[in-house]
C-alpha cells in the first residue's frame, strides 16, 4: 500500500512537470518569437557550438547536450544551415563524417537572440519564487534528472 501512494505521488509529480514544462516553453518560444527572433532551439545549438571557444561538434554529440528531440534535430540543422548561421565541415580521419559548426552570423545570431531569450526566462520560470525557493528547485530537478553539468546550466 505505501508503494501504491508513493506512486501516486510520483505520478502527480510527472504530470505537473511535464505541464510546466510545456507551459513555459511554449511562453518563452512565443515570446522570443514576439521580438523577430528565430526558435529557441536554434540558440541551444548555437550555445552548444560556443562552448569552449566555439567548436565542431559531430550530430551525435549535439542531440546528446541539446533540449531537442533527436527526430528534429537533422530538419532543424537543415534550417539552420539554408540560414547561413552554421555549416557543415568533413570530420577529419572520417571522410563521411560531419561536424557542424557555428558561422560568424550564427555566433552573432546567439548574442541577438540572448536577451530576449534570458527575459523571456526571467519572466515565465517560477517569477515568485524566492531566491531560497529557486535553490530548492533547481537542486530536485537536478535530483529527478539525475543530470547535473559541472560549471554548466545544468546546476
Amino acid at each position: 500500500m505505501a508503494d501504491e501512494k508513493r506512486i501516486d505521488k510520483v505520478l502527480h509529480v510527472w504530470v505537473r512537470l511535464i505541464r510546466a514544462q510545456d507551459s513555459v516553453v511554449r511562453k518563452v518560444e512565443a515570446a522570443v518569437k514576439a521580438k523577430g527572433l528565430p526558435p529557441i532551439a536554434w540558440y541551444d545549438v548555437l550555445l552548444e557550438l560556443s562552448r569552449e571557444g566555439g567548436r565542431k561538434l559531430r550530430p551525435v554529440e549535439l542531440e546528446k547536450e541539446l533540449l531537442v528531440a533527436q527526430y528534429n534535430l537533422s530538419r532543424l540543422l537543415d534550417r539552420m544551415e539554408a540560414a547561413g548561421l552554421i555549416e557543415r565541415v568533413a570530420c577529419p580521419g572520417d571522410g563521411r563524417g560531419q561536424m557542424i559548426q557555428a558561422t560568424s552570423e550564427g555566433r552573432a545570431m546567439q548574442k541577438r537572440i540572448w536577451p530576449a531569450y534570458r527575459d523571456a526566462i526571467a519572466e515565465h520560470v517560477a517569477p515568485d519564487l524566492s531566491e531560497k525557493d529557486l535553490e530548492q528547485l533547481a537542486k530536485h530537478l537536478g535530483a529527478i534528472g539525475g543530470y547535473l553539468r559541472p560549471g554548466g546550466c545544468g546546476n
